[in-house]
């Protein structure tokens, strides 16, 4: 069985949990927490009302190098002793932010090996197995060193997660072919966005083809991705500036054929409920 929650999504923080169990619960659950992306008491906070303990978790996939993605995940996995995956990209942007950090804090140039240790890299389409589940990276057009994203599956039924690109091509269509679920990024509405009080440069990156999705291009990836056996899709990652649950709600509902409030939205507060795959 697959099932996932979304602990919070935004810019403020994203982290997503994913578990998988055999049937008849004769092995333990595996749980993978995509980002970690808020800080520590959150996150410790998040996971206790979604009825996980830290040492539950079996790993830990960042898909890039951005702050509200980072988070805690230093502190988190060396406390833990749990696993991160990253891209090579990711990992060599990690460092470079911690050297910055630890540089204005102590003067020293050195990292603690214990993080570097606890780091595994990952790459496009490499499937990567954590006991009842299997997950795999895919390469995104985003405006980070090597970002990734991911589809999920224990072999019956496959998640897609996709937040953090500009638009979609055709690799990223196909990495999701046939997923039962979707956690699929509405960033900003289009006419939100440019009559913001955003600055030219930052409304040309959010809009730009390495920047965010807005609702229309989500519904388009939908449009794609949409087949008879697709359960769930939850809206992810938007902007509280420049986007109204409402508006991402209408977008997707219009192309599922469904009643507006059926579609999810992941919130930064409590991101969604748990949800079977």
């Amino acid at each position: 069985m697959l099932r996932f929650k979304n602990l919070s999504s935004g810019s403020t923080g994203n982290a997503t949990l994913v578990e998988a169990k055999a049937a008849g619960g004769a092995t333990p659950s595996t749980r993978l927490l995509v980002d970690c992306g808020l800080g520590l008491q959150r996150l410790t906070a998040a996971l206790d009302a979604a009825g996980v303990m830290p040492s539950e978790i079996d790993a830990i996939f960042i898909t890039h190098e951005h702050g509200d993605h980072l988070g805690c995940v230093t502190q988190f996995a060396s406390r833990y002793g749990i696993p991160v995956w990253a891209s090579s990209g990711t990992h060599a942007a990690l460092r470079d932010v911690r050297l910055k950090q630890q540089a204005r804090q102590t003067r020293q140039t050195t990292l603690a090996p214990d993080f570097d240790d606890l780091v595994r890299i990952a790459q496009d389409m490499c499937a990567v197995d954590l006991g009842e589940l299997q997950f795999t990276p895919f390469t995104v057009p985003h405006d980070a060193r090597e970002p990734l994203q991911l589809s999920c599956t224990d072999g019956a039924s496959k998640l897609g997660i996709l937040t953090d690109l500009g638009h979609a091509s055709r690799h990223v269509l196909e990495q999701l072919a046939r997923c039962h679920a979707l956690l699929l990024e509405c960033n900003h509405d289009t006419e939100m966005l440019a009559n913001s009080s955003y600055p030219a440069f930052l409304k040309s990156r959010v809009g730009g083809d390495f920047g965010h999705l807005s609702n229309a291009a989500a519904a388009d990836i939908l449009a794609h991705l949409q087949h008879p056996g697709l359960r769930h899709v939850a809206a992810a990652h938007l902007s509280q500036q420049n986007n109204r649950p409402e508006l991402a709600q209408n977008c997707l509902a219009s192309v599922l054929g469904c009643q507006p409030d059926d579609v999810l939205i992941a919130t930064a507060e409590q991101g969604t409920s748990w949800l079977s795959v």
